[in-house]
């Protein structure tokens, strides 16, 4: 035969008989990298594929002494090589993308198709559009006409990078913000398309009272800016109530029945020339029903009711008051830098000391060594180690009886020359 017939011919025979090798090689490459995480040398792939290849090739009865002998049967292993060296690369790589461990929930990690992203400022944007129309949730009044056609024409940039079970979260988070929804489910395809179906909002200020409390309602002096979210304390004789305010009332300023403008720039109007919180939604515990912003409606100040969640028992208590004085308690600063600032302010020092072995204050009591009546400090506190387990323990407003041993670390207050006096005497 010519010598272009026993190239096609070899390749016939390459490629009939390197099947099996290559799956062979594929399937090995795979579980090499899958489940040891070594690549399998290449050049044993060959030589198990060249193998597998005779005894195939035997099987079939293409190994005759005319075989042999011809061009064919070289330009058939080259073949058979090739092959199996492409399965295992492939086999390779396929073990080394494939996740460890995978379950029905990962499978539902479905991305957005690539052709509906739009980059952004470097970042990968996709504008999630209604299919169809709003829904209703079962158990809940249908949704207005008004509010239907808002939810069915609005578009929602959300970013691209995140799973598609993760935008319908994020959908449904937004739209429950902004249209103070009651409920909402939104199911979403690849193609950026979102079902919604969604409940009107439905009692905003019982759904700011947290469970266990009561929202009860004072008439009062209302302080200047008092907005929802705002910690207060209601003074009444000698009775104190803590509580949230859900919603409040002032007289404007002006005394006239007009609207007045809020703190977010939109007009409220006032049933008795007063300023009313409009409702806004939100739940939480009594310290946090719905976090104060700069933005929220504020009162203007004057005479007026505020509203406040309490516990049934407190609330009970406090209807049987008329009036009573807002006090507007403090939530932006922590107790300890308080406590600081009224030392500093008093020309006082907090200063650590540490007590020396074979010091004046060695194996002495604070009483025995009447440390505020020889220096004109205070023992704030007292951090010894524990000989046994060697933890560190706190006494706090130690007395007289408290015994030192070296290594102790005292916390005083004091002046600065008293407390430097101190330092010198105890050294």
């Amino acid at each position: 035969m010519s010598l272009p017939s026993e190239f096609v011919l070899g390749l016939y025979i390459g490629l009939l008989t390197g099947i099996i090798p290559a799956l062979v090689s594929g399937v090995l490459g795979f579980v090499f990298k899958y489940f040891t995480g070594v690549t399998l040398p290449g050049l044993g792939v060959v030589v198990l594929a060249v193998a597998i290849a005779g005894v195939n090739g035997g099987l079939l009865g293409l190994i005759d002494p005319t075989v042999s002998q011809s061009p064919r049967l070289l330009v058939a292993l080259v073949v058979i090589m090739m092959l199996a060296l492409y399965a295992h690369n492939q086999g390779d790589k396929l073990g080394a993308t494939m996740p460890r461990r995978f379950s029905l929930r990962s499978l539902r990690k479905q991305t957005l198709s690539a052709d509906v992203i739009s980059v952004v400022g470097g970042i990968g944007q996709v504008t999630v559009t209604p299919v169809g129309e709003v829904d209703d949730v079962e158990g809940y009044p249908p949704l207005g006409p008004d509010l239907r056609a808002e939810l069915s024409e609005g578009t929602w940039d959300l970013p691209a990078d995140l799973p598609i079970s993760e935008l319908e979260t994020r959908l449904e988070d937004r739209l429950r913000t902004d249209y103070d929804l009651a409920d909402v489910t939104v199911s979403m395809d690849d193609r950026g398309q979102a079902s919604i179906a969604a409940a009107p909002p439905m009692g905003g200020l019982s759904r700011r009272v947290p469970s266990g409390h009561r929202a009860v309602s004072v008439a009062a002096l209302v302080p200047t800016g008092i907005a929802r979210g705002e910690l207060v304390r209601i003074e009444v004789g000698n009775e104190r109530f803590d509580g949230v305010v859900v919603s409040a009332r002032s007289a404007s300023a002006s005394g006239s029945g007009s609207s007045t403008a809020t703190d977010g720039g939109a007009p409220v109007a006032s049933g008795n020339g007063g300023h009313l919180l409009t409702d806004g939604g939100g739940s939480g515990d009594a310290a946090s029903i719905l976090p104060a912003t700069t933005s929220a409606p504020t009162t203007t100040g004057g005479d007026g009711r505020v509203t406040v969640a309490l516990p049934r028992s407190r609330a009970l208590q406090l209807l049987s008051h008329d009036r009573a004085r807002i006090v507007v308690r403090s939530r932006g600063r922590r107790r300890e830098f308080e406590l600081l600032s009224l030392f500093r302010r008093s020309g006082k020092r907090i200063a650590k000391l540490t007590v020396t072995a074979g010091g004046p204050l060695d194996g002495t009591s604070i009483g025995e060594a009447a440390v505020r009546d020889r220096s004109n400090v205070a023992v704030l506190a007292v951090r010894s180690v524990r000989s046994d387990t060697g933890k560190r323990t706190w006494t706090f407003s130690p007395d007289g009886s408290t015994t030192l041993t070296a290594g102790d670390e005292l916390f005083v207050v004091g002046s600065r020359g008293a407390i430097d006096a101190f330092q010198g005497e105890a050294a």
